[in-house]
């Protein structure tokens, strides 16, 4: 794996995740209440043997960049580093990244400086545990100049992927980006050609790309270099290049969860909590996902009655109630609170105890969840001021709603209180 670069994509602004990523890059979400979302393929590639990672983004990048350097320092004894690479106006390229593509056209100069045989590239957003060295071993065993990663899908999400068509050996002889009604159905393959059985083709009739590359590094430059109108692989590269050059494809048929939108973090998030069996797990020793270490102290539970969710470290809990909810990183929860179906993503600190206790009158409400609230179906961002006897519980059923000024969107039924929030006592919402 040393011939390989991997190059993760961090995405444009986060439009479908915001506010989460009002402050921040996509990428740097937290998520399963310890982690951050681009852990996933950083952790994917160290396991994979893969240790020079390049990160691209361009939007609210400082949390990011401050995450990286905090989690991966390598040894000395290691050739491998994991760094942020922001747009920036260079004489040939004035403008911001203007699409996948054109991020990694505007630094193969730095990545050309590398002596690698293949450039693997990965997206920032996605909830899924590969072993990119199976991947690699099937584009070597191909002879293909690229290959994508694919999964099957059923009829019904099919629309929302980049689809393809291939031949009996795998090759894609068609592709098409997110294509609806007829074009859809005409891309419908037998998906016995990957190895799914009978009745798993007959269920899973499509095969969509997972936005997972791996390319010969001189093909990449001359895809990118030859039409600089070409901007994102999905769109312009990838369907190009079906007449010129063998893509093949790679069947990964286990979980994987795009996490783009606000309805689907959240699923993703709270499907941790599942017994006996999540569908997926951050308790692989063998493959494990690795992040930031803070030093936390343990948890304390005080007179609490927890079930189906995760507690992280440095959290403490008096007195409440915690169904099926994800607790971040030194979240405090005080007397008689109810949290259900809910994320809760913590706080970067703790409050001195002088300034929790403030004098009333000075209408301080301190960090975390006052006494007797109540919070279902909801993601709290972090540092969130929650008063007393407040209840967020969305109880006119509202789907969409901005109330940033209010401390909190609502986003497919599922209310948000932004990072830094405050809410007073006694609120409903």
């Amino acid at each position: 794996m040393k011939r390989v670069l991997g190059v993760i994509l961090g995405g444009g602004a986060g439009t479908r995740l915001y506010p989460l990523t009002k402050l921040r890059a996509k990428p740097a979400v937290p998520l399963a209440g310890k982690y951050r979302l681009i852990d996933i393929p950083v952790s994917n590639c160290i396991n994979s043997e893969i240790h020079k990672i390049y990160v691209l983004t361009q939007f609210n990048s400082a949390s990011l960049n401050r995450h990286i350097n905090r989690a991966y320092a390598f040894s000395g004894f290691v050739d491998g580093f994991v760094e942020v690479l922001a747009a920036q106006q260079t004489p040939d390229n004035p403008g911001w990244f203007q699409g996948t593509a054109d991020a990694v056209r505007q630094y193969l100069w730095l990545f050309d400086t590398w002596d690698v045989d293949y450039y693997l590239i990965l997206s920032g957003d996605h909830l899924y545990r590969m072993d990119y060295r199976d991947f690699i071993a099937r584009h070597q065993q191909t002879g293909a100049d690229i290959t994508l990663s694919v999964i099957p899908v059923e009829e019904k999400p099919a629309s929302a992927f980049g689809l393809m068509k291939i031949d009996e050996t795998g090759q894609v002889v068609a592709f098409r980006e997110k294509p609806k009604g007829e074009a859809l159905r005409e891309m419908r393959v037998d998906t016995t050609v990957l190895g799914l059985s009978p009745a798993e083709a007959q269920q899973k009739p499509y095969i969509a790309s997972m936005g997972i590359y791996v390319f010969n590094k001189d093909i990449l430059r001359k895809l990118l270099q030859e039409d600089t109108n070409r901007t994102d692989f999905g769109k312009e590269v990838i369907p190009t290049a079906i007449e010129e050059y063998k893509i093949q494809v790679y069947l990964f048929n286990d979980y994987w969860e795009d996490i783009g939108t606000i309805e689907s973090f959240y699923e993703a998030n709270l499907g941790l909590t599942k017994q006996p069996n999540p569908q997926f797990s951050f308790y692989d020793e063998t493959a494990p996902i690795y992040t930031r270490p803070r030093y936390l102290p343990p948890s304390k539970l005080l007179d609490c009655e927890i079930s189906e969710s995760l507690i992280s470290d440095g959290c403490i809990l008096k007195n409440c109630r915690v169904r099926h909810s994800v607790l971040g990183v030194r979240s405090r929860i005080q007397a008689g609170c109810v949290i259900e179906d809910t994320l809760l993503m913590g706080s970067d600190f703790y409050e001195p105890y002088e300034q929790r206790f403030a004098e009333p009158s000075l209408n301080h409400i301190p960090l975390g969840i006052g006494e007797n609230t109540v919070i279902r179906r909801s993601i709290v961002d972090k540092n969130a001021r929650i008063g007393k006897d407040v209840q967020i519980i969305n109880k006119d059923w509202v789907q969409e709603a901005d109330r940033e000024t209010l401390g909190f969107y609502i986003r497919s039924g599922i209310v948000v209180v932004i990072k830094n929030a405050t809410i007073p006592d006694g609120t409903v919402i």
